[in-house]
């Protein structure tokens, strides 16, 4: 005899979960994989349970709105492959070859529109998520996606400072009165029109749909879940890492006066990948950047004034 209830879970699986981490990867470091696999760990059992599948993705940009330059788009996408390997994380290109600049709206919206039925969740920085207020139509986001956002230490990849991995609290184990908090702390820092859509759950972000009966795939547009548009500050602390400040650190390496050919002095005068390998605690680059990804930037010379002579 059929099993007719399996046969209608595969004719109609249940909404997937969907969520992405945007950013120009220039270079990515362990901080983007560290919230892209926190949000992974987190869910997973979620979806388990509620037999949904899962798919977390990096979304690289074309070029940040905020930005003037960035590396090379085949040569992020290579660096974002090399850091995925063995990882359960996905790429998404929708962004990375349209013409820049590219607005964080109109990307949610195409998403919704290709996942109408689907929980879709944008990860971000508390640093970013505080200034939605600036973005174009930064406030609306939440009419399309959810928001899951981390505390990222205030820091953005703007800031003039040098992070000190060892040092910030993502290295401590914070108690639970602690998060709280600084859950509390981190709300408030939300512009004023979205504090009232926090939630304290992430469960929240992926409850199952519950379409009303007018409802159609014309009203891709409009969220199908009530339960979305809703923002979780998560606040574990992660490593506040700059990519800007990788780049600046490489470039500075790069740069000292060497009587060499620019190129072979960009080589030799970086550490090798050995080095970085066997000497963790004195050269931070071990902790910033995956040994795959610190190998590719030497070898295509990503990063130094040898790249633009």
């Amino acid at each position: 005899m059929p099993n007719l209830t399996h046969d209608r879970l595969a004719e109609n699986p249940a909404p997937a979960i969907r969520a992405y981490l945007g950013g120009s990867f220039d270079p990515v470091h362990k901080g983007h994989l560290q919230m892209a696999m926190y949000v992974y760990q987190h869910l997973l059992p979620i979806t388990k349970q509620q037999q949904r599948a899962l798919h977390v993705s990096l979304l690289p940009n074309a070029r940040s709105p905020f930005k003037n330059e960035s590396t090379n788009p085949k040569h992020r996408l290579a660096m974002l492959k090399l850091a995925t390997l063995n990882t359960p994380l996905q790429i998404d290109e929708l962004e990375l070859w349209q013409a820049p600049p590219v607005y964080t709206i109109d990307s949610v919206r195409t998403l919704r529109q290709r996942y109408p039925h689907d929980s879709l969740i944008f990860i971000m920085g508390m640093d970013s998520a505080r200034s939605l207020d600036k973005w174009k139509d930064g406030l609306k986001l939440t009419d399309y996606v959810d928001l899951w956002v981390f505390n990222r230490g205030g820091f953005s990849d703007s800031d003039d400072h040098l992070f000190n991995i060892t040092t910030h609290l993502a290295d401590k184990k914070p108690t639970m009165q602690t998060l709280a908090n600084l859950q509390t702390q981190l709300h408030a820092q939300l512009p004023i029109e979205m504090q009232n859509k926090t939630t304290d759950s992430p469960a929240e972000l992926v409850a199952l749909p519950t379409p009303t009966p007018t409802q159609t795939q014309a009203d891709s547009g409009v969220l199908k879940n009530p339960h979305q548009g809703r923002i979780y500050i998560d606040p574990r602390p992660i490593s506040a890492i700059s990519s800007t400040q990788i780049r600046k650190q490489l470039q500075n390496l790069g740069n000292q006066p060497n009587i060499m050919p620019s190129a072979e002095a960009q080589i030799t005068s970086i550490p090798s990948i050995n080095d970085i390998i066997g000497n963790t605690e004195s050269n931070p680059f071990a902790k910033w950047l995956n040994p795959a990804i610190y190998q590719y930037i030497i070898a295509h010379q990503l990063y130094s004034a040898a790249q633009f002579r």
